[in-house]
């Protein structure tokens, strides 16, 4: 199992500041401030986060550059983002959303062009100067795309859940690069954009830690690994045990992987049949996981490592995106 392989699994904030493969950073990989050393002044042009792209493909890059941060720009001259900027907007006619993500202090937006191949990253501070912009060269699978699976499946938990990462592209999931987990997903739980309250480097301060994780369909359990430390504090992984605590189901012939849960809290072994529904455990925060959360996708093998990640067809037609806020049906 490569390095790489092992930091796609599970870490939420591994894009916050980069993705590897293929990009360019225009602020010469600057790590990202989250609170701006320069305020935008008055007399400025007005700018919102979602003018980048009008601003990028307009070349406004005077009036861009005076709301970047002090910190990125003494990495970036106002000439090299011009010679950037023209080279990335060369043939692009529009700039789409993609995803639209604020949480515990960061206000990331992503947009795609519309050949769909290139991206686009911002990285915001709360006054709405620009701390990050990264540029993405994206490529697609369009031959295991629209492959879904055959089985349905109903997300594993109740109530309302944030998806971190999830989508089609490695913009709005990290997680797309890698064959064997292209179409997983990273839930957490969130409240007023934040996805904690109170010690940031407790488990227990998250939303989502201990919350009831539930099959997706029927199924016989064929894994469980149920003894792994969480994290403490959050944000200290553990590589070494990727999946951290994890429950695999076969659902005849496609397996849904659920993995970091709690240490102790799976409620199933090898061999237990179970339906829709049923309790399996708890989200935790085991393994390569930098917050509690719930990394969940359908695979065609037993062994996340050696099989393919399959697109899942959710019920009721669901499609989660990174940004969005997902309720589970009662």
């Amino acid at each position: 199992m490569s390095a790489k392989t092992v930091l796609a699994i599970g870490s939420l904030a591994l894009l916050l500041t980069a993705c590897g493969g293929g990009k360019t950073d225009m602020n010469n990989n600057a790590k990202v401030e989250q609170t701006s050393n320069s305020a935008v002044e008055s007399n400025e042009t007005m700018f919102l986060p979602d003018d980048l792209p009008n601003f990028l493909l307009k070349g406004n890059y005077k009036e861009m550059y005076a709301h970047f941060s002090q910190p990125l720009k003494d990495e970036v001259s106002e000439t090299e983002l011009a010679e950037t900027a023209k080279e990335f907007t060369k043939d692009i006619q529009t700039l789409n959303k993609a995803s639209d993500m604020q949480l515990n202090g960061f206000d990331r937006r992503t947009w795609v062009s519309d050949a769909g191949n290139k991206g686009l990253i911002g990285m915001f501070d709360p006054d709405g100067t620009i701390s990050l912009i990264q540029i993405q060269e994206l490529t697609s699978s369009p031959e295991t795309d629209s492959k879904l699976s055959k089985q349905e499946y109903a997300l594993p938990f109740e109530g309302d859940w944030f998806v971190f990462w999830g989508g089609e592209n490695i913009l709005v999931n990290y997680h797309y690069e890698v064959e064997i987990q292209r179409y997983a997903y990273d839930f957490i739980q969130a409240k007023e954009n934040y996805s904690y309250k109170g010690d940031p480097l407790k488990n227990k301060s998250y939303y989502a830690f201990g919350e009831k994780i539930f099959a997706p369909a029927d199924g016989t359990i064929v894994s469980v690994m149920n003894d792994i430390k969480d994290n403490e504090p959050v944000g200290v992984m553990n590589p070494n045990q990727a999946t951290g605590n994890n429950v695999v189901i076969d659902h005849g012939g496609e397996f849904s992987h659920l993995a970091h849960l709690k240490k102790g809290s799976i409620t199933v072994k090898p061999g237990d049949k179970v339906k829709k529904g049923d309790i399996i455990g708890l989200t935790g925060n085991s393994g390569n996981s930098s917050e509690p959360h719930l990394h969940f996708q359908i695979s065609d093998g037993v062994d996340l490592f050696n099989s393919r990640s399959i697109p899942v067809r959710w019920g009721n037609g669901l499609k989660p995106i990174q940004g969005e806020t997902i309720t589970a049906a009662e």
